[in-house]
């Protein structure tokens, strides 16, 4: 999962050969086989009942770095406007310039600004982003003979924003434009600035001279205002029937307090630029000046967030989808088509996550069985394996620890392993952290993301390290596949090659569809060879992914209760009480995010095997990767006409 609303990105050193040819060196066959009910399966479903959104363009298509395609020209007008609406944009999302390291120059003032998160502010972004709307689509229509890569990127604008202006029209909820992150509360136990500021402050705001330690106080002094815009949208919603479900807002008071609590002494607030400042010897006291601000007028305003919260726990209910909630159905038709980039009904993606799930476990089955594990559902057995101490870390620190070490030892091989898979390598600029404490009881198991356009600020992997029982020895592989390399912070830099825009959006289903896919490519590169072990773990995390199908829909469009998903999903897929407890609160307060991940694998599956169908022996899977991670992250339809493009080129 992705952190905040930077989730696509690719560094600007990327290797770009003089042409697109390349040997393959991968055993193509072995993934036919392996991939071949999955595919067949996916292709059938997505075919048949995947009316893409007509939000995005259908006729976009992707100019390829590197390869001669006799295109047409790209506009400088186009080309200004996009930059005009990435600025446009970051103006009012300004930790957004900061996390991609270009609130520099000109723009460096937006180094000392937060988001203003009230609700004049949110319909400040609504403003910019229908303002820039109306041109975008001008453009579109005035576009004759603009090159493939300009109009894709006009395409992707226009599905972002016509998403996110639906998105605003709702009576209530948080609206990532080009994010993942949609939620119709505004804080609670994973949602919220008492989570998000102090995380920002200390991994992505630099401080390197006095000037940027005067900004991130400059910023700390914006926190208050920013909690309070928050409350008041609380109380807003509240006024309109919507409170959150009881058992989230109990997480969000214990987490929330534990962060007013450590404020009060300074905290993490201070010990992030005492320790910074320091480190590069700018002289100042700068942890004294937090300190005020921190105990002082933040503290205040996490009490009177933490007040209104306890308010709303008085009339909260354990009602747990928004289908019990005012207006929730529409609330989670368009969370999910914000999501996935389709019209998929909740029905339809029930039903798929079930048919998804089937083929995996039939996959598992044999595996189970030559382990010497018999007896009962895969789910039931899954269960025996995971419980097995022999693939546990000890819960302390000495097995925390053992999870770090363990995480660079997988991210030593498969980085090893790329070459085989891209023709055009990226840096894979990453570090691996862990998470705040405050933040790891709402958080799953990991997230991670790119880091800035330059490599100053480099990409993460966080890792929730609260309990060792989240993480095991046969599902710490796939997890480092998917958050990190190839997965978030691999493609990521890619997208930053891109122009500015590109790398501040995104959409759910191609970002976690890829990093699910970067698994995929972990199996197919060898990383579970003679590990049988290994080889489940990657399968039940993508039976993970299936699952999320069918909870999230049970939960918003089906009335399932918190209690039956978490034992619905515990039993199915033999995973750990912990982890799903953690997962399914977080289906509940991001309706839909969830079902953006199988059915982008699913769909980038599909368009794969429409390429090996179509080109035969001219497939390279690196050409292949190549075409989805340089056509930068779009809607699922955009993607089909990427790889439409990508395959006309090869066949020319």
């Amino acid at each position: 999962m992705l952190p905040l609303v930077l989730v696509g990105s690719y560094a600007r050193n990327a290797t770009v050969p003089s042409d697109c040819k390349s040997a393959s060196g991968f055993d193509t066959k072995r993934v036919s086989r392996q991939f071949a009910g999955m595919v067949t399966n996916v292709t059938n479903e997505l075919t048949r009942r995947q009316a893409i959104t007509a939000l995005a363009a259908g006729s976009a298509t992707l100019a390829l770095p590197g390869c001669a395609t006799g295109l047409t020209r790209s506009s400088p007008n186009a080309a200004k406007l996009l930059d005009d609406v990435a600025w446009n944009l970051l103006a009012v999302k300004p930790e957004g310039a900061t996390s991609l390291g270009i609130d520099t120059g000109v723009h460096a003032v937006l180094r000392s600004r937060l988001e203003d998160r009230s609700g004049a502010g949110q319909a400040r972004v609504a403003g910019v982003v229908r303002a820039d709307l109306a041109r975008i689509e001008a453009a579109e229509k005035s576009a004759g003979d603009l090159d493939f890569a300009t109009r894709t990127s006009l395409a992707v604008v226009r599905s972002a924003y016509r998403t996110a202006l639906d998105g605003f029209a709702l009576p209530y909820g948080d609206v990532s434009v080009g994010g993942w992150r949609n939620t119709p509360y505004v804080v609670i136990q994973n949602v919220g600035a008492y989570l998000d500021v102090p995380r920002f402050l200390d991994s992505d705001h630099p401080i390197n001279v006095a000037a940027d330690a005067e900004a991130y106080l400059a910023r700390l002094g914006e926190y208050p205002a920013v909690l309070d815009g928050e409350t008041g949208r609380l109380q807003a919603a509240a006024a309109k029937g919507l409170i959150a479900p009881a058992f989230l807002i109990d997480k969000a008071i214990k987490q929330m307090t534990a962060s007013r609590d450590a404020a009060r002494g300074g905290g993490g607030l201070v010990e992030s630029i005492e320790r910074r400042t320091k480190a590069k010897g700018i002289t100042g006291d700068w942890a004294g000046r937090a300190r005020i601000l921190a105990n002082g007028p933040v503290v205040a305003a996490l009490d009177r967030q933490l007040a209104e919260l306890t308010r709303q726990r008085a009339r909260a209910t354990m009602d747990a989808g928004m289908s019990t909630r005012p207006d929730g159905d529409a609330f989670y038709q368009w969370a999910l088509r914000a999501s996935t980039t389709t019209r998929m009904t909740p029905d339809e993606i029930h039903q798929l996550g079930q048919e998804e799930l089937n083929a995996l476990h039939a996959r598992m089955d044999p595996i189970l069985q030559k382990l010497g594990y018999t007896k009962g559902t895969v789910g039931e057995r899954m269960t025996g394996l995971g419980n097995d101490p022999r693939f546990q870390f000890p819960d302390n620190d000495t097995g925390r620890t053992r999870i770090m070490t363990f995480i660079q030892h997988r991210l030593d091989y498969i980085r090893a392993q790329m070459p085989r898979a891209f023709g055009k390598l990226v840096r894979g600029n990453l570090e691996v952290r862990r998470l705040p404490l405050e933040e790891e009881p709402g958080a799953p198991g990991a997230y991670g993301g790119p880091g800035s356009i330059d490599g100053t600020i480099p990409g993460k992997m966080w890792i929730n390290l609260g309990t060792t029982r989240l993480h095991s020895t046969y599902s710490l592989p796939t997890l480092v596949h998917h958050e990190a390399i190839p997965g978030h912070v691999w493609q990521g830099e890619y997208a930053q090659a891109l122009p500015t825009i590109r790398a501040v959006l995104a959409f759910n289903a191609y970002s976690e569809g890829w990093a699910l896919y970067a698994e995929t490519l972990g199996d197919e590169l060898g990383a579970y060879d003679g590990d049988p072990v290994g080889q489940l773990g990657y399968l039940q995390s993508i039976a993970f992914r299936a699952c999320r199908l069918v909870v999230d829909t049970g939960l918003h469009a089906k009335r399932w209760t918190r209690e039956q998903a978490i034992q619905w999903f515990a039993s199915t897929n033999g995973s750990g009480i912990d982890e799903v407890t953690s997962e399914v609160e977080r289906y509940c307060s991001w309706p839909g995010q969830a079902c953006g991940y199988k059915i982008g694998h699913s769909e980038i599956l599909r368009q794969r095997a429409k390429a090996q169908a179509a080109l035969g022996a001219r497939y390279d899977l690196r050409d292949f990767d190549d075409a989805v991670v340089m056509g930068g992250n779009v809607p699922l339809d955009v993607l089909a006409a990427n790889i439409d493009e990508y395959i006309r080129m090869k066949l020319a």
